[in-house]
């Protein structure tokens, strides 16, 4: 089974009538589990190396929260027997496919077809988004400014959503986040 693998698996989920919570998690923990401890060192070294260019008094935040909320989910992803099997917005699912794509040629560490970063990125968003239903960046994550992710009413926003959505590339497409208002 190779990373882009899972991009054929998701486009034939999204054909089906309804797509349940089981769907998507026993799709995400057999890629998972195709994630060594080196993968994730190698995926970590990385983010490190690309938090360089961050303002400095914001850099280890960003780390922290990208590191242990998005590369350091594997675990997570493989030990969660305990979600609702609710099903999911199916149109959802689907448009993230493009979304998926641009992620996996984007987000490559190296050319090699066993680079597990791109599948990383998706197991993480899929399961960010349709299982656990939080947006991208976790509540508290803190940007320049001092605006931070916030949760209101059950309702997640994000101060830099809007900022993203002329980059067809940009991962806040798929989140869950609404612009912080008056922002």
């Amino acid at each position: 089974m190779d990373p882009e693998d899972i991009l054929v698996e998701i486009e034939k989920l999204s054909s089906n009538d309804e797509i349940s919570k089981e769907d998507i998690m026993d799709m995400l923990q057999r890629y998972a589990a195709t994630i060594s401890v080196y993968d994730l060192m190698l995926a970590s070294a990385y983010m490190r190396k690309d938090g360089e260019y961050i303002q400095a008094n914001y850099r280890e935040k960003y780390l922290e929260i990208y590191i242990k909320n998005f590369i350091m989910r594997m675990k997570e992803v493989l030990n969660n027997n305990d979600y609702d099997n609710s099903t999911i917005d199916k149109k959802a699912f689907g448009d993230s496919l493009p979304l998926l794509k641009r992620t996996f040629e984007k987000e490559r560490i190296s050319d090699s077809k066993d680079d597990k970063l791109p599948l990383i990125y998706v197991i993480t968003s899929l399961y960010t988004t349709f299982i656990l239903e939080e947006p991208m960046h976790p509540v508290g994550s803190e940007f320049p400014g001092n605006l931070s992710v916030e949760e209101k009413n059950g309702k997640f926003f994000c101060p830099v959503k809007d900022n993203q959505k002329d980059n067809v590339n940009a991962i806040c497409h798929l989140c869950i986040a609404e612009q912080t208002p008056d922002i």
